[in-house]
């Protein structure tokens, strides 16, 4: 538990130092690669949903399994080499400082460039059309990206890792980009993607729940520009104001604490979605609500790893008495 208590918060350090540097192998990608590959191998027609489970199966296994025989093999090695390779699993889970980089270029295009080159920068972290977005649509896009990945990019992969390890996290991480990449309903997806779809809809219940309940606890400490009267307020509303059961749920909190609305009509490869809006128009969304949505995504981290850290030193101290 020692060091898995060192390995937990010296790669949530790591993340905040460096993000994901892109010269770096990262395990993602080759989860994704391997997603890529068993798709080609099982997709068909027939038996379409069947498939989508073995696809699920296999791919959370593959993980799984490559996962355990390194950190267990390190461990058997050496407690530090085991620690070390802990510390680099840990800090590739976590997203915090990349959410920031990524947004904060749209804020900077924003600011500093052209819409177009504000599209362009947004189009990066979105899954919406972009190209006809005024300058409050990118803003708005770039803010609701962060208030979502709050929860699927950190907050819920430091949860699991904190409660299994980087075993845990990268079962997470392997069941999030599933999602990503083969549940869209489509034609080609619809029943193969269905498993992926509701097995993420399990994995992020909770950490969804847990993300926006320390999104609106942050406000307290935050300062005047958030409010945590509203953000308790708008995410007991709005928080279901998504087709998904947990997508809403941090938009909402993070909707509440600025004082924005967010979420409403976006078009999706030429088709306009009427999705609803989430929290009330109390100002017009700014260029710098991109940089308080970060604020915000940030304080909850910081939260949720302390309290995180502090049941695991209690759960050590416990055991040497």
């Amino acid at each position: 538990m020692k060091y898995h208590l060192l390995a937990f918060c010296a790669g949530f350090l790591l993340d905040l130092a460096f993000g994901d540097p892109y010269w770096l192998p990262h395990p993602v990608r080759a989860i994704g690669k391997l997603i890529s590959v068993l798709e080609k191998m099982l997709y068909g027609k027939k038996h379409s949903r069947f498939r989508g489970f073995v696809l699920v199966l296999l791919v959370c296994l593959a993980v799984e399994l490559c996962v355990f025989a390194v950190l267990a093999a390190g461990y058997m090695v050496h407690p530090v080499l085991g620690c070390v390779l802990e510390t680099m699993m840990t800090y590739q889970l976590l997203a915090a400082k990349c959410l920031k980089v990524e947004s904060m270029k749209v804020y900077k295009k924003l600011e500093h460039g052209t819409i177009e080159e504000a599209r362009k920068a947004v189009s990066m972290i979105v899954g919406r059309d972009t190209e006809n977005l005024t300058a409050e649509e990118v803003a708005k896009a770039a803010v609701e990206t962060v208030a979502e990945n709050t929860s699927d990019g950190v907050i819920a992969p430091m949860l699991y890792t904190a409660l299994g390890g980087p075993v845990l996290g990268f079962l997470y991480k392997a069941i999030n980009t599933m999602d990503s990449m083969v549940a869209y309903k489509n034609e080609r997806y619809i029943a193969f993607g269905f498993f992926a779809a509701k097995t993420d809809d399990a994995a992020n219940f909770v950490p969804s729940r847990i993300s926006a309940l320390l999104m609106i606890f942050a406000c307290a400490f935050l300062g005047r520009s958030f409010s945590f009267k509203n953000a308790w307020r708008i995410y007991k509303r709005d928080r279901f104001n998504h087709e998904s059961p947990n997508s809403a749920q941090t938009e909402s909190a993070c909707a509440g604490a600025l004082g924005l609305r967010l979420a409403g009509p976006a078009s999706y490869a030429g088709i306009i979605e009427n999705k609803p809006f989430i929290g009330d128009e109390t100002r017009k969304i700014e260029n710098a609500d991109i940089k308080r949505a970060n604020k915000l995504m940030f304080a909850a981290s910081f939260v949720c790893e302390g309290l995180c850290a502090a049941i695991m030193l209690a759960i050590i101290l416990a055991g040497v008495h």
